[in-house]
């Protein structure tokens, strides 16, 4: 079963893909926030033959919701109403967890063949099968 990851940005959505066994997440690319990032990110799905999205939840320092998550949530029921099962997955600091391991190929011209917003959905994607491997019982 293959899996995606999402890191959901104001700006950026992030996106990695497992491979077959469920074992290794790879990041994609990113794709940007807005009208299309629907779409996008199920093509995206289809492509890869995804079976589950992963997808950031978003909290402070004091463990509470950040401002961004009822952005994330409609995302998540939009992505649900068009079929798809979506789990959440706890996540904090995952861009700069993703910069500070240099993951941020980035030129000054700003192109990227992986960027930081796709590391960091690898990054919430790989926690997530590293504790369903764990745990079984894990949705």
């Amino acid at each position: 079963m293959r899996y995606l990851g999402i890191d959901y940005g104001s700006k950026h959505i992030g996106v990695a893909v497992s491979d077959d066994t469920a074992t290794l997440a790879f990041p994609l690319g990113s794709v940007a926030a807005g009208g299309e990032a629907l779409g996008e990110v199920l093509a995206l799905a289809r492509e890869n033959g995804v079976r589950q999205i992963i997808i950031g939840e978003s909290r402070n320092y004091s463990g509470e919701l950040n401002p961004i998550m009822e952005r994330i949530e409609k995302f998540k029921q939009q992505l649900e109403q068009a079929g798809q099962t979506v789990v959440y997955e706890p996540e904090f600091l995952t861009s700069a967890q993703a910069l500070r391991q240099g993951q941020d190929k980035r030129g000054e011209g700003g192109s990227a063949t992986l960027d930081k917003d796709a590391s960091a959905a690898a990054l919430i994607l790989q926690n997530y099968l590293d504790r369903k491997k764990a745990r079984p019982d894990v949705e």
